[in-house]
């Protein structure tokens, strides 16, 4: 057997194990936190704890018993390869790069809610808006797609994908922006940027008032470019190309400046993604 596929089979048969045994304990009596609280003790984090338990037992209601008390906010769990299972869908992890922190991850939607979304966004779209050093959104020439933003959990498939994201990476809900939906023809493009906020700027408070710091993206790819279109990291030499239901997450702690990517121009046809920011705290 490959070693992959060992890897995989292994990890398949470790969620395996827990779920039975989630569903055993719940049927002999146990009360939901007892179930979670030995988890934790068992070295789950409890938002481990609460996803397993939630879809094992599908009660997707459950509450994290324990708060995280690190005061700097809260950071994202990088997915980590040969796979990770989200409210079962097996999203495999495709290729990391460790600086900066890139996971590439493979059917993290299907075509079917590729499509959907692209229609539900399709008569709403505008022209794109960059942020300024002082905190407002302006048009840029740097950035010349279209876009628009869902309201959190605004029809239910933004709830679902929302939720899929915030299990994918161990983040609760609460903590992602809207998710922002954004479409390039040809010639079209982003120029190299951070996604998170200069310190040093004057808008800076303003925008880290209601959710702290940005710390992580997931950016999805809705269809497939005929030509261009990928998702490039000019400081790591790496490039992600565009393929329909495909991701590509990436992290930037404390401002990471290896984090600097771009959107290349679609040469050919057209581009259509949906972005996810995730914040150190809850966004409002």
């Amino acid at each position: 057997m490959p070693v992959q596929s060992a890897a995989m089979s292994t990890q398949t048969s470790q969620t395996d194990a827990i779920r039975h045994w989630i569903r055993t304990t719940a049927h002999a009596g146990h009360r939901i936190s007892d179930i979670i609280d030995m988890m934790l003790k068992s070295g789950y984090t409890a938002r481990q704890a609460r996803r397993l338990v939630a879809d094992t037992l599908n009660r997707p209601g459950i509450a994290i018993p324990v708060a995280d008390t690190r005061r700097d906010g809260l950071r994202t769990t990088h997915p980590q390869p040969p796979c990770v299972e989200v409210g079962g869908r097996r999203i495999d992890v495709a290729t990391c790069v460790e600086s900066p922190v890139i996971r590439v991850l493979e059917n993290v939607m299907d075509a079917a809610e590729c499509d959907q979304l692209i229609e539900q966004a399709r008569p709403r779209l505008d022209r794109s808006r960059t942020v300024t050093d002082t905190g407002t959104n302006e048009v840029s020439t740097a950035r010349t797609s279209s876009g628009m933003f869902f309201k959190p959990g605004e029809t239910d498939l933004i709830s679902r994908i929302e939720q899929r994201i915030a299990d994918l990476v161990d983040m609760p809900v609460e903590n992602g922006e809207g998710l922002q939906i954004l479409h390039y023809e040809p010639g079209q493009e982003y120029e190299p940027h951070y996604d998170w906020f200069n310190p040093t700027q004057a808008g800076y408070h303003s925008l880290t008032e209601h959710g702290g710091e940005r710390v992580a993206t997931v950016i999805v790819y809705l269809n497939t470019p005929e030509g261009g279109g990928g998702t490039h990291f000019p400081r790591a030499g790496v490039t992600v190309c565009a393929r329909k239901g495909s991701a590509v997450y990436f992290a930037y702690e404390n401002g990471d400046k290896s984090s600097l990517h771009a959107g290349l121009p679609v040469t050919r046809g057209e581009k259509w993604i949906a972005t996810k920011w995730l914040r150190e705290r809850p966004y409002r």
